[in-house]
């Protein structure tokens, strides 16, 4: 029985798209790492707790499948704010969110992040050029 419930996670996984633009984020990439993490042996994996596996991967075909999207149809396409799928995406996307995190930051952060060392070793590099300079 593991057998075909790892199949069908496996299917299921193949199924589900990757999102590229939200590395680090993406629903598909997450999916597929929890199932490897969860069946670990493959078709040979002991399943604690079947019934809370098979309602788990019920819940995620029923996602995939837009089951509530058919089920409950909106009557318009609109959003609030106006916009559109696309430009959605293109917002939500990690580059256009690492952007804005960018924007948002003040000018001293940006100047310590700048100029300031990276490693343990630079730090103290820096310290010890501050340090060996003659006083005037």
């Amino acid at each position: 029985m593991a057998a075909s419930r790892y199949r069908r996670f496996l299917k299921l996984c193949e199924e589900w798209p990757v999102d590229e633009t939200k590395r680090g984020r993406d629903l598909g990439a997450y999916l597929r790492q929890r199932v490897a993490q969860a069946f670990r042996e493959g078709e040979n994996t002991q399943i604690a707790e079947p019934e809370a596996c098979d309602q788990m991967y019920e819940s995620l075909a029923r996602l995939h499948s837009n089951y509530y999207k058919h089920k409950y149809p909106r009557p318009r396409d609109t959003t609030f704010s106006g916009l559109s799928v696309e430009e959605y995406k293109l917002i939500l996307s990690t580059d256009t969110l690492e952007e804005f995190k960018e924007m948002n930051k003040g000018m001293w952060k940006k100047l310590q992040e700048k100029f300031a060392p990276k490693s343990p070793e630079e730090k103290h590099k820096a310290w010890a050029r501050v340090l060996s300079r003659p006083r005037t």
